[in-house]
């Protein structure tokens, strides 16, 4: 397989679920939280035209939006749509993270931007839940494996 491609899958497989779960979290917010939610929510639709567009320029067929996710968070109130909003984020923050080791430039920097737009979204959305991340957190959406890749593998 292309490494890259594989990569590119990986993101819109997590800006399917952005698309899904941004649903949910509008449902539940009224006001500035609500547009921010729909806000959001296109952000990320266009995202993921735009990954589809780019796996289909590969020769590859995109993977499809599955009926309905699995989501981290029950969304019961205001709250905790935010808490999902920022677990969405979170998400796509990872799936980015896996497109930032590709070989192409542009899909590099087309990671960095999508995680940086992600960390953004998902600081705001703990603000809005009133669980604000704690000050050392040094790169918030990231797995702790991300932060430390080498760590528990022996010389071969």
């Amino acid at each position: 397989m292309n490494p890259s491609v594989d990569a590119l899958q990986e993101a819109l497989k997590a800006e399917h679920a952005a698309v899904y779960g941004y649903g949910v979290v509008g449902a539940r917010l009224l006001g500035r939280l609500r547009r921010s939610a729909e806000s959001h929510w296109d952000a990320h639709r266009q995202q993921r035209d735009r990954l589809m567009a780019r796996i289909s320029q590969r020769g590859a067929r995109p993977v499809a939006a599955a009926p309905a996710y699995r989501l981290p968070v029950r969304v019961t109130s205001a709250r905790t749509a935010a808490e999902l909003a920022a677990a969405l984020e979170d998400d796509v923050v990872t799936a980015y993270a896996g497109l930032a080791g590709a070989p192409e430039a542009a899909l590099r920097t087309l990671a960095a931007r999508a995680m940086q737009e992600a960390v953004a979204r998902a600081v705001r959305w703990r603000n809005d839940a009133g669980r604000p991340r704690a000050a050392g957190t040094a790169f918030p959406g990231l797995p702790p494996s991300a932060l430390a890749p080498g760590r528990g593998a022996g010389p071969s």
